[in-house]
């Protein structure tokens, strides 16, 4: 049992390595081009390889299962092929030259099911040019911060040579779009819309490129000191709509085919698609630019772009997003950033005064993390990736691939699974690409699903087909009016297909071909060596043997796996004598009546036991107290309780194996074939326990007087012994006489002067 347990692990082991690795098992076809389609199979093109009978289906199994069964190489079609690199160029960091992505250019033929890997490597360059653009929230709140921008330039400048010397920065500002509610509509207003009449702000807008991209930092100095503060009405921006056209907006703008860096500030939230409607603007935006003659985005006829759209938007422009915001909105920014690959969030201090810290800050952790991602993939296709990271380690597959913390200069690894689940009309191609980055690797896949280009030998009314269908990849495809291998059997009504014609040489739908013992030849079952019958199913030498080597234990024929005895035997290898002899005892019963003799031995009922079932089984069980006690208290009235049992009084006290309640009995089956309690009264003795309990009562009071007799006698002995010695004492003292001189009487006589008396 634990040899079949550890096997059954084993397989599971191997079917799961299997999966891994992309391999599963083959689901036979009836033609090439469906098995080529089926994951796992192989076609074998020989004209030779089939049995007579067999199915197209076993064309179409495993390479290992073809090659097994005698299919030659060259007649196999198992089409494979490894990825074709088309363009390798070395990763480089040299100006002229810079290449991060390694390689550029791959073509895959890919089997269905059958997943197909290659493997891309990453170095970010150093020294890769940068495009900066600072984006800022223009409302009344960010007065101060717009005095502290116009001498930042030159630090943004000078912190973005710690990464490159190639390096440009822009600027732009939006507030909202100018309509009701976001802006007041009064004239004076649209002309002053500082809450203080006192003050002189410029008019409001959606967005504005006020200074293009440029390496000159005293021109971001001068273009941003001449910006003035505006004004809206309520609290959100027109954020979203000022970053849609920074982004699409390339040319006016003068982004580069460099990194590309939006760095966002603002002390508010921001409008998002719907919020338009409020000021009656319903169309959506359409992600074009729209800046005007004097670069300026009102923004009053196309709604706020949404968040997947601008999501999609800074994806495919390979922009890098910055938000740099005050700490009251860091939230709802941390949820946007969510949304929007390759941004971060940092708090902004209340004048903007950190920004340059917060913008080297962000690029480095944007920078750091590498994020591997495919675009514009052909359906059927699966694409996973697997991350060779500083660590060392692969993780599982994943539908992209990441790494954290890498380096500048320091080169990161992916492994690219590519799966067709289905197959593609035609070559199809899409880009792999990192997340911020312009390099691209372009992948040309296309599917193995058709075998014409594998089989040049198709032939119309072949001789292999008996002139009777079309002989193409080692099989014939017969015509509408025949069957078979060879197109060798005509239609009729019991078949119109290969698969009913193998349907009736089947037993069952779960059967073999003529049980595996012949081949089928247009719907009937030519068998092998000594198999006969309809489906080849009876064997006549598959009876049980003896040691001898004989049938039927020499005693019957065998007649399609079945035994046929001769007279005075039976059973199912003719084993058993029909003459009972051997079941009876002396001159008894069979099976002492308890019992059946199918094959010269007894078979006994669940009651008795032994050779000749002349054993009762349990004899002292329950049900035979039941009926003893039932036949001393009722006499013969005992049917229920005896089922069939008959009960017997011996006369006397007697002492037989079984007791209860006062009672002995035994039981045995009868020379009739009866089972029968003899019973008897228990014989009478003496009790024991009286016995006991009054001896040890008067062995213990015994006991008790013996003690006080001998103890009282010790007394009187030790007392006569002590008188005597007194006795002898007394007789031995002397006493003295004389007067103690120290003794002095009791008596005192006192006289009183004041008393005379009479003489």
């Amino acid at each position: 049992m634990q040899q079949t347990w550890f096997m059954v692990i084993v397989i599971l082991y191997c079917l799961g390595q299997n999966d891994t690795l992309g391999i599963q098992a083959c689901q036979p076809q009836p033609t090439c081009s469906e098995c080529l389609r089926s994951p796992g199979c192989a076609w074998c093109k020989q004209k030779d390889f089939l049995k007579p009978g067999e199915a197209n289906e076993r064309r179409c199994d495993s390479a290992e299962s073809l090659q097994s069964r005698k299919c030659a190489n060259g007649q196999m079609i198992n089409p494979k092929s490894p990825p074709e690199v088309k363009k390798d160029r070395e990763l480089s960091s040299t100006k002229e030259n810079v290449i991060q992505l390694k390689p550029q250019s791959i073509h895959l033929k890919l089997r269905i099911g059958q997943p197909s890997e290659f493997k891309v490597s990453f170095k970010r360059a150093v020294g890769y040019p940068i495009d900066l653009y600072y984006l800022m929230d223009l409302s009344f709140s960010m007065k101060d911060d717009l005095d502290n921008i116009k001498d930042l330039g030159k630090d943004i400048l000078t912190t973005l040579e710690q990464f490159t010397k190639d390096r440009h920065i822009g600027f732009g500002s939006f507030v909202d779009k100018v309509a009701l509610p976001y802006v007041s509509q009064l004239k004076s207003r649209l002309k002053n819309p500082c809450p203080n009449r006192l003050e002189k702000c410029q008019p409001a807008f959606s967005f504005r490129n006020v200074l293009p991209l440029t390496k000159q930092a005293e021109r971001f100095k001068v273009e941003v000191g001449k910006q003035k503060i505006s004004g809206n009405l309520d609290s959100p921006e027109a954020g979203l709509d000022a970053i849609m056209q920074s982004v699409v907006c390339r040319t006016e703008i003068g982004w580069r085919n460099v990194t590309s860096i939006l760095v966002y500030t603002s002390d508010d939230t921001f409008h998002m698609a719907g919020d338009g409607r409020l000021a009656g603007i319903y169309s959506p935006h359409d992600g074009q630019c729209h800046l005007d003659g004097t670069s300026t985005y009102e923004g009053t006829l196309q709604d706020y772009p949404s968040v997947g759209h601008l999501s999609k938007v800074l994806q495919r422009n390979n922009m890098q997003l910055i938000f740099a915001v005050t700490e009251e909105i860091f939230p709802a920014y941390k949820a946007l950033s969510e949304l929007i690959p390759r941004s971060v969030v940092g708090v902004l201090t209340k004048d903007s005064s950190n920004v340059v810290q917060l913008i080297s800050d962000a690029y480095r952790n944007l920078s750091s993390s590498i994020v591997f991602e495919h675009e514009h993939a052909p359906a059927g296709l699966a694409i996973s990736y697997r991350s060779l990271c500083e660590g060392g380690q692969y993780p599982n597959w994943s539908s992209r691939g990441e790494c954290s913390g890498v380096k500048l200069d320091q080169q990161v690894n992916f492994t690219v699974r590519l799966n067709a689940t289905a197959c593609l009309a035609e070559m199809q191609q899409f880009s792999i690409k990192v997340q911020g980055i312009s390099d691209i690797l372009t992948v040309f896949v296309e599917t193995f699903c058709d075998c014409d280009g594998h089989c040049q030998d198709r032939e119309e009314k072949a001789p292999d087909c008996k002139g009777n269908g079309t002989f193409h990849c080692g099989m014939c495809s017969c015509d509408g009016m025949h069957l078979g291998q060879h197109c060798e059997c005509e239609v009729t009504d019991d078949f119109d297909s290969m698969k009913a014609l193998s349907a009736l040489c089947r037993q069952t739908n779960k059967s073999e071909i003529c049980d595996g013992h012949g081949d089928c030849e247009c719907g009937k079952c030519s068998c092998h060596s000594h198999y006969r019958g309809d489906y080849c199913e009876c064997d006549d030498k598959s009876c049980s043997q003896d040691n001898n080597m004989q049938w039927c234990n020499g005693k019957g024929s065998c007649n399609c796996g079945k035994c046929l005895c001769e007279e005075g035997y039976t059973g199912e290898s003719c084993h058993c004598p029909v003459d009972k002899r051997d079941c009876i005892k002396g001159d008894g019963l069979v099976c002492s009546g308890q019992g059946e003799c199918p094959c010269d031995r007894c078979i006994c009922n669940g009651k008795v036991t032994g050779k000749y079932c002349q054993s009762i089984q349990e004899p002292c069980s329950k049900k035979y107290q039941t009926c003893t006690l039932c036949a001393v208290q009722k006499g013969e009235d005992c049917n229920t309780e005896c089922d069939g049992m008959t009960t017997k009084k011996v006369p006397g006290p007697q002492e037989y194996v079984c007791l209860h309640e006062g009672l002995t009995f035994q039981v045995k089956v009868t020379d009739e074939g009866l089972i029968q309690i003899l019973y008897a009264d228990l014989p009478q003795s003496i009790d024991k326990t009286h016995v006991i309990i009054g001896s040890s009562v008067i062995s213990i009071l015994l006991i008790g007087i013996v003690v006080i007799i001998v103890y009282r006698l010790l007394i009187e002995l030790y007392d006569r012994n002590e008188y005597r010695n007194f006795l002898n004492a007394q007789k031995q003292t002397t006493w003295n006489e004389q007067n103690n001189p120290l003794f002095q009487e009791a008596t005192t006589t006192v006289m009183n002067p004041l008393h005379e008396g009479d003489d």
